[in-house]
């Protein structure tokens, strides 16, 4: 049972909240909250009132906040942060395709928020509906969550929908020979999957052949993948939610793993702090950082070549 009374278990939890079942643990353990009840077979079970603190927190940390600022505050002080770092938009000041899916998800026009979301990438073309399109529509969604606007099913909905969206647009685009050749992954623990189906739809558009392994792949599995599909590039995306030491933990190991020749790029903004700790890794702290990462690798092999 993932829901008892007033109480979720911490998968249903993970999925409310977008914190990993690993980060939940660790928070437990290092700050003492959440402090989950246990059920007659001592699993985990959390309270509706911690799972909306988390929810905030989540939030606040997707703004640039670290999660030890945020726990001991109250429920009431976290979401009137919110308010002052989001910065929410009225309804008449956002862009017109934000105001329209908004307004479909919360009416549940499946088949009108496809045809949206589809338009506007045929219109559009993959890198302008990646950049200009979902970047800013990803925080809409996020911030309408936050402020009570849409329920957590809802926002499942649209990240799915997105993700069918980006999966037909790849399906579409010629399969280049070209390279680079980059093995796009994310590692066990981090789930969240659209950054690294967004940052795929850009590479590839850009010529790169992208072979995807999906979320939450073993490091060890890869190391094969990238040995097998002679990758010169490894990415990895993490959010906001993973933990940050067990992120530069997992990159060192996997670096030594990885053939000198074969650059590693780590994708998402939590990684910021880590960008002078790490050698022989490419932070990739947005998507336009991502193009210029595919520019620069370019130059330096054509400059190799001469």
């Amino acid at each position: 049972m993932e829901h008892t009374e007033e109480h979720l278990n911490i998968s249903a939890v993970e999925r409310e909240t977008g914190l990993s079942k690993d980060v939940l643990r660790i928070w437990e353990r290092r700050y003492g909250f959440p402090r989950p009840g246990r059920d007659d077979n001592a699993e985990r079970q959390y309270a509706a009132a911690d799972v909306a603190k988390l929810r905030a927190i989540k939030r606040l940390m997707d703004t640039g906040l670290r999660p030890g600022k945020l726990i001991r505050q109250s429920l009431e002080d976290l979401n009137a942060l919110a308010e002052k770092r989001i910065h929410p938009r009225r309804d008449v000041q956002a862009p017109a395709i934000e105001r329209e899916v908004l307004g479909l998800l919360k009416v549940h026009d499946a088949a009108g928020l496809q045809g949206t979301l589809a338009g506007t990438l045929l219109r559009q073309g993959v890198q302008r509906f990646v950049t200009d399109t979902l970047v800013p529509l990803n925080r809409a969604v996020g911030e309408a969550w936050m402020r009570g606007e849409l329920q957590i099913f809802e926002e499942h909905f649209y990240t799915e929908l997105v993700q069918a969206v980006l999966r037909g647009a790849l399906g579409a685009l010629a399969r280049p020979s070209s390279v680079p050749r980059i093995v796009l992954a994310t590692v066990p623990g981090e789930a969240h999957v659209l950054g690294l189906l967004m940052a795929e739809a850009l590479l590839a558009s850009e010529g790169a052949q992208c072979f995807s392994l999906g979320a939450q792949t073993p490091v060890e599995d890869i190391r094969r993948a990238a040995a097998a599909f002679k990758a010169h590039i490894v990415a990895l995306s993490f959010s906001s939610a993973f933990p940050l030491r067990q992120a530069g933990e997992t990159l060192a190991l996997l670096r030594r793993q990885l053939p000198g020749t074969t650059a590693l790029w780590a994708g998402g903004e939590p990684l910021r702090r880590l960008r002078k700790t790490l050698v022989g890794v490419r932070f990739v702290l947005d998507l336009a950082d991502g193009l210029e990462a595919l520019k620069d690798w370019r130059a330096r092999e054509a400059d190799g070549r001469r």
